[in-house]
């Protein structure tokens, strides 16, 4: 297996030190990106949060400055992305307000209607069935709610095969029964941001 194919299969499945390491990097380099796109939303005071993917945990901290009073949910199927969230948001999870654990997003352990905003930053293009995953997403969200997918463009391009373009995505997003559906590309044009309210 190529050096590339390795770092890709820890990407999409980060495991033991290599695999932190990678969440570490990560954590890095969609900081501003991940800021970009929670300023498309408002949280309510005392939203019920959900990240998918959370990979090593920055984005849970972001949603949690963003939310004082709310909960915050972080799933991700990678065992090591929910180890390094734990430790990464420690405190949170210790006074009750965050809660991560392993799950896939295609089969969410949480009841219909449970969320209030839902994020997704730079996951769904691994994904294995995207349709089922945002019917998922659906059914969790609550009315009204939010759901906001993030991604870098290149990799879009690099990972998938359909669902690459506005046209395509926004369709999807319809099609399951989002209500509004707003695309957006950010200034640099590397980043994508699709925001479906149910």
């Amino acid at each position: 297996m190529s050096l590339l194919h390795r770092l890709i299969a820890q990407a999409k499945n980060p495991s033991g030190f290599v695999g932190s390491l990678m969440l570490k990097i990560m954590n890095t380099a969609h900081y501003e990106m991940n800021k970009w796109a929670l300023a498309k939303i408002n949280i309510p005071e005392s939203a019920v949060m959900l990240d998918v993917g959370c990979g090593g945990g920055k984005t849970l901290q972001l949603l949690s400055n963003l939310n004082t009073y709310g909960k915050i949910y972080g799933i991700d199927y990678a065992e090591q992305a929910v180890k390094d969230s734990i430790q990464a948001n420690k405190l949170d999870i210790e006074m009750g307000k965050m809660f991560v654990q392993q799950a896939c997003v295609t089969k969410m352990p949480f009841s219909t209607g449970t969320f209030d905003v839902i994020t997704a930053f730079q996951t769904h293009y691994f994904w294995s069935d995207i349709e089922e995953s945002i019917a998922e997403v659906y059914r969790v969200l609550s009315s009204q709610g939010c759901f906001l997918l993030v991604a870098e463009r290149y990799k879009v391009n690099y990972h998938m095969t359909t669902y690459k373009t506005k046209e395509e995505m926004e369709q999807l997003f319809h099609d399951i029964g989002f209500t509004t559906v707003n695309y957006a590309l950010s200034p640099n044009q590397k980043w994508i941001c699709i925001k479906g309210i149910k």
